[in-house]
Parts: C-alpha cells; structure tokens; sequence
C-alpha cells in the first residue's frame, strides 16, 4: 500500500485498542489515546526504510535518504544470508527484513527501552520522529507542497505539547505498566502495532509481505504471505483509494468514540 494508506490504517489500529481496551474496563487517558495513535500512525511508514523511494525517505531530508540507503543494503544482505533454495534471487532489500514481526517487535522494545532510560527527552524524540513521519503520511499533499522546515516545526511543536500532556500519571505516562520506573515503558505498543498493520497492508497486495520471517515455510524462508491471488490489488489502485482507505477513516472513527466515550 502507499504512504497515507498505511499511515491511516495505523491510526485506526491504535483507537481500535483503545475502545477495546476501555470495553475491558482499563481505558487509555486522552492524550495516551492521542499519543499512541500518532506513533502508530508515524510507524506505519517506517516499515519502508527499506525504500528508497518510500515517503519515509523524504522525511527528514538527507539524513532519512541516507538511512533508507543503510536499511536497504542490510535488508538485501539479510535476505541473501538467509534465504532458502525456494527463495527466488532478487535485487534489493526492499519487503524483507523491515517488514517482519521479528523487527516489529524490535523497534518497539527500543523505543520503549529508549523511553524507560531516557524519560521525557526520549519520549520527545520519539514523538518527534513519529509526528513528522504521520504528517507526511495523514497529510501527504500538504507536506509535498510545503517546506521540509515547517513540516519539522510542526512535528517538533505536536512532539513538546502531547509530552506536556502525557507527563504525568494521571494523564497517561503510565498507561498499562503503573509500577515506578516504568512509566512511559507502554510507547512501544504502538510502534510494534504501525509496523505490523503496515505489514499485513502490503500482504494484501500482489507482491505479498514475508511478516512471518525467519519461520521457514516449505521450502522458503521468505514466503510472502497474502490472500488468494485474486484477492490482492496493486499499491495505489482505486481498490486502495476508493474502498479500504474509507473503511479506515470508520474503523478509526468507531475506534475513537469507543475509546473517548466508553471509557
């Protein structure tokens, strides 16, 4: 899928566990709600680091093209260290190693280690990467058209104001894990969701997503799992624009009632 699919579809994920989590009797504060649909929504790109013509690598100039770059080759090296004789040979890294359950879960428990260590600093740096990154994806064709600079201001001003709010135990630093010390350990959740919904995105694609990597299956480690082949659509049709992005717009939209009304 493209940029604002994904980026969409990672919001409503997030508001979803929050009406699901508020009908199990442990509701998210607000800005938690907040919070973690942002990231999540940001995360859902991230999974295309491995892209070097992914909206992510537009995102922070230079410095996002040349980790694209990294991500690429360590993705491609990865395959090729590690794929079976059923593997086809390929030329790039892209779909492989960013877009697994394996990293999901990895750049998750790093951001919430990160959170854990570093506290508020960390928690403002995340919200940082991951609000420029939902700004380029929710709101595509004004980012495209506006300076890289005002995006950046944007997301730095969303990043100190949502901290500000987050920063303390009643309004949601320590959502689900409430001991001291543990405070903000939850703002890995949404990270590890954003990449697996941008997976199971790209599975209902044509190409397909290797999410269960490195699970052998059969005779390939990187089987691209998917639904029936004439189920699946290409990146950007009108099966993408026209029908899933609308039903994310209502599943984000029951998400939010469910979580904000019914907690």
């Amino acid at each position: 899928m493209m940029g604002p699919a994904h980026s969409i579809s990672g919001a409503a994920a997030w508001l979803s566990v929050g009406a699901v989590s508020a009908g199990l009797g442990h509701p998210m504060p607000w800005p938690t709600i907040v919070v973690g649909a942002l990231i999540c929504a940001g995360a859902a790109l991230a999974p295309d680091l491995d892209h070097k013509a992914a909206t992510i690598s537009r995102a922070f100039g230079p410095i996002s093209r040349g980790l694209c770059e990294i991500i690429d080759k360590l993705s491609f090296a990865t395959y090729k260290k590690t794929r079976k004789p059923g593997d086809p040979v390929r030329q790039g890294g892209h779909r492989t190693l960013t877009h697994t359950w394996l990293w999901a879960v990895l750049m998750g428990a790093a951001a919430s280690g990160l959170a854990l260590v570093g506290g508020r600093w960390a928690v403002l740096v995340i919200l940082f990467v991951h609000a420029v990154l939902a700004v380029e994806g929710l709101l595509w064709r004004q980012a495209r058209v506006s300076s890289d600079i005002l995006v950046w201001l944007l997301g730095a001003t969303s990043a100190w104001v949502l901290a500000d709010a987050l920063d303390s135990t009643e309004s949601g630093k320590a959502w689900l894990f409430t001991e001291p010390g543990q405070h903000y350990l939850w703002i890995g959740v949404p990270i590890v969701l954003g990449s697996i919904v941008h997976c199971i995105g790209d599975a209902l694609t044509v190409s397909g997503c290797p999410v269960l990597w490195p699970i052998p299956i059969g005779r390939r480690r990187w089987y691209p799992l998917g639904p029936p082949k004439f189920m699946r659509f290409r990146a950007g049709s009108k099966v993408e624009v026209k029908v899933l992005t609308p039903v994310f717009f209502v599943i984000g939209g029951v998400g939010a009632a469910g979580a904000l009304f019914f907690g």
